[in-house]
């Protein structure tokens, strides 16, 4: 097996058919365009992207565009649904190469294994009782190899009261499953639009910021944060530990990125 797994997490583009779409003043195919940039410029040593939800901002049309923006990077494309997300049509969309649609991938040491947490209409999320059986025979046959769990909702309350009113509503059933499997490393999500880290249980616990807009963490009511467009750089380790670290766009601004995608 290979020594390690080097993942890029990207999360929430909110992408639009219009060039110019924009979500809470940032125009998201330009940022978009500046993470990945970067990402190639610097952090481009990679085995997979996976993209953790909220790929379209509830427009149909933009799956298009993330055909057109992550389908020519020769790097695989691992793909969940966000509750922006249309997922039958996501899955449809990106039904071929690069890209893969839920699931479970194995790589080396590791098994990555992708859930759908939305609810149709909903902005808080759920894992349905098919879903809870999927990762239990997910975690089952990974045998060996340690194992990443991604999902769009988050799992644990992030000190926010407006964000956690809208996390995973079943958590202690995703929990009661998770912590019976010991060769469980992390779990990753994206929704919150902001970085975490910590741990629980051995576990890690992992989000990352969005392509877009940013959310102020620990806010009881929705505000935004100025901090620039992110991703999560990842690097899985044979022995089931893991590196990572936020990477973020420097020099960026809302009025650049509105400029650059008009101009």
């Amino acid at each position: 097996m290979n020594d390690e797994i080097r993942l890029l997490q990207f999360t929430d583009p909110h992408l639009m058919a219009r060039a110019d779409g924009a979500l809470r003043g940032v125009n998201t195919r330009a940022s978009l365009q500046s993470v990945l940039r970067h990402a190639r410029a610097h952090h481009w040593n990679v085995d997979a992207l996976l993209l953790t939800g909220d790929l379209v901002n509830d427009d149909p049309g933009g799956y298009a565009v993330v055909r057109e923006m992550f389908g020519d990077l020769g790097k695989p494309v691992w793909c969940l649904p966000g509750n922006h997300d249309d997922a039958d049509l996501m899955a449809r969309e990106l039904g071929g190469a690069p890209f893969q649609v839920g699931g479970f991938v194995d790589r080396g040491a590791w098994r990555i294994v992708m859930l759908d947490s939305c609810v149709a209409g909903q902005a808080h999320g759920q894992l349905r009782t098919a879903e809870l059986a999927r990762l239990i025979a997910c975690l089952e046959g990974s045998g060996e190899r340690h194992v990443l769990v991604g999902l769009h909702h988050h799992p644990v309350r992030m000190g926010s009261r407006w964000i956690d009113s809208v996390g995973l509503q079943n958590s202690d059933e995703f929990f009661a499953i998770t912590d019976r499997y010991p060769r469980l490393r992390a779990i990753v999500w994206g929704h919150v639009h902001q970085s975490f880290d910590t741990h629980r249980k051995g576990v890690r616990l992992l989000a990352a910021p969005s392509t877009c807009a940013q959310f102020l963490p620990h806010a009881d009511q929705f505000a935004i944060d100025p901090n620039p467009p992110g991703y999560r750089r990842l690097t899985l380790h044979a022995d089931g530990n893991l590196d990572t670290e936020v990477l973020r766009v420097p020099d960026w601004s809302t009025e650049d990125s509105v400029r650059r995608a008009v101009g």
